[in-house]
């Protein structure tokens, strides 16, 4: 009897992984965000850029970090770096374990990829280009807040792929972004300004590739005027990255 439930068990778990990994749909569907939902990770950004040129809200940044070396002078941690990759780790295991998300492996992990595209070029070159001296005066790429960002993607990437599901996987992917920005500035790495801006760019970059991935993906794989199909998917192997390309004849 015992041999017989961890069988059974080990073929769920098989399965599951087979269909995550090799179910490549024709055409992604209801995958979209609502365009009116850009406006808040819009007005983060809008705030973290005032910073620049409105007095009253640069002096908060100075006042926070004032209170911060205040209150805890000697606080010293890491754990930011960790915490943003627990959004992300919660969506391919929550899918390993069998509790489907929104999309398969391919998909999603080219919803993540595009998020990563949008937040990585947008950030560096804002941090080049606004030349802000960090808290920790280490160096002048202090906006916006590259940990944030990171954290605030892999947050509403779990919140597209599971909030149907349950409101809670929200909480918590919002919970460890939250989290992130805050060390942030208690290590003084990061001003005030930096994370809410931060924020908005991993919010909104997110956000973003929902919204045009679909199109991205269906123009991708789809079939023509003679009814044949095409299909180009990423691929991985013997750790190689690469693309494939199939089309019906």
């Amino acid at each position: 009897m015992n041999a017989q439930v961890v069988d059974t068990a080990k073929k769920k778990l098989g399965d599951t992984i087979k269909k995550d990994l090799l179910t490549a749909p024709d055409t992604v569907k209801k995958l979209h965000s609502n365009p009116l939902s850009l406006i808040p990770p819009a007005a983060l950004i809008a705030y973290g850029a005032s910073s620049f040129v409105i007095h009253p809200v640069r002096n908060l940044d100075y006042y926070i970090h004032g209170r911060i070396e205040r209150s805890a002078p000697t606080f010293n941690s890491k754990a930011e770096s960790y915490f943003l990759f627990a959004p992300i780790a919660m969506v391919y295991g929550l899918n390993l374990v069998g509790v489907s998300g929104k999309n398969t492996f391919i998909d999603r992990t080219a919803l993540l990829g595009l998020s990563g595209g949008f937040l990585g070029v947008t950030e560096l070159s804002l941090k080049h280009a606004t030349h802000r001296l960090r808290p920790n005066e280490q160096d002048y790429y202090s906006f916006p807040s590259g940990h944030t960002g990171a954290a605030f993607l892999g947050a509403e990437f779990l919140a597209q792929e599971y909030s149907s599901k349950s409101p809670v996987y929200t909480i918590v992917g919002y919970g460890f972004a939250v989290t992130t920005g805050i060390f942030r500035m208690y290590n003084r790495d990061h001003w005030f300004s930096d994370v809410v801006a931060g924020a908005g760019f991993g919010i909104i970059s997110t956000k973003a590739a929902y919204l045009v991935y679909p199109y991205l993906r269906n123009a991708l794989t789809h079939k023509g005027k003679d009814g044949r199909s095409t299909m180009i998917m990423p691929t991985y192997e013997d750790g190689k990255p690469g693309l494939s390309f199939a089309m019906q004849l």
